[in-house]
């Protein structure tokens, strides 16, 4: 059955900016009651004004934060029909430019904190019998040099969803995962305004891969999906042949393409970028959510 998000709360991680925030807008134009949470109070108050919504100010990687953000909710709304784990980080760099720290911190806010936002609405959602939307990536099918921490946290995230989907069959609450490709938010292009070789290699990348998608239409296709429940959202739709293909994209034999076409070169050039810029995440990047 549809799920029609008049009148609905739907709660939203990494709602300051990008993805979140655009989903804030699009579901309070369908109805919706929204809740933003995220590490950025101005903005958070900003979209939240604009869309007649609530916020809280939390870092996902915190489960009292986290839990008092769903109280806080509760307390605003009287439940939560649909929760968006959508918080998420890049950090910049090769395994070997580290630091380590970056790494641990990109798969702890992309992966933990996708774990620790279900765990915290859970309840509440499924007294609702409502949906969780779980906000992976392309990068979950795929490798590419400069990613490990990202490419490892969204293949978490997919099997996440996958099984909180399989134990919640019986429950009438729907699970679904979104992968969406590049997105033309803040995260994407501090990457690219920040590593030449990055923006380089992404444009050498095969179609759909080297997609880029509006903030607006990758909102969208997410509010679809949750009105749909469905199991899978891709953004764009022809994503769905990267997921099928996935044998293929990380056999050996792509490796040796990826060779080919400069893989190796690749990596180097992006470690002296990094180590010249001196950071591990964007410019305008916060280090716990998107």
């Amino acid at each position: 059955m549809r799920l029609d998000l008049r009148d609905r709360t739907i709660m939203i991680t990494g709602a300051a900016r990008g993805i979140g925030a655009q989903l804030a807008r699009a579901a309070a134009a369908r109805g919706a009651r929204v809740a933003l949470v995220g590490l950025e109070p101005v903005p958070l108050r900003q979209v939240a004004a604009e869309v007649g919504g609530h916020w809280y100010e939390c870092d996902v990687t915190d489960q009292a934060g986290l839990n008092d953000a769903v109280a806080s909710t509760v307390q605003r709304y009287g439940g939560i029909d649909v929760v968006v784990a959508n918080a998420g980080i890049a950090n910049i760099g090769t395994v070997s430019t580290g630091p380590v720290d970056a790494l641990a911190r990109t798969i702890e806010v992309n992966l933990t904190g996708v774990v620790r936002t279900v765990s915290a609405a859970l309840p509440h959602v499924r007294a609702a019998r409502g949906h969780v939307l779980i906000v992976s990536s392309a990068a979950a099918f795929a490798a590419m040099p400069g990613m490990a921490a990202y490419c490892a946290s969204k293949a978490g995230v997919e099997q996440f969803g996958n099984v909180l989907r399989l134990e919640n069959r019986r429950r009438g609450l729907t699970v679904g995962t979104a992968h969406p490709i590049w997105i033309d938010t803040d995260l994407v292009r501090d990457i690219r305004d920040d590593l030449a070789s990055f923006h380089t290699a992404q444009r050498k990348l095969p179609w759909p891969l080297n997609t880029t998608v509006s903030v607006e239409r990758c909102a969208e296709a997410l509010l679809r999906g949750i009105e749909g429940r469905r199991r899978k959202v891709y953004v764009p739709r022809s994503i769905a042949l990267v997921q099928a293909l996935r044998p293929v994209v990380l056999s050996g034999f792509a490796d040796r393409l990826i060779d080919r076409f400069g893989g190796a070169e690749l990596a180097e050039r992006m470690e002296a970028e990094v180590h010249r810029l001196g950071r591990s995440f964007g410019r305008t990047s916060v280090e716990g959510g998107r």
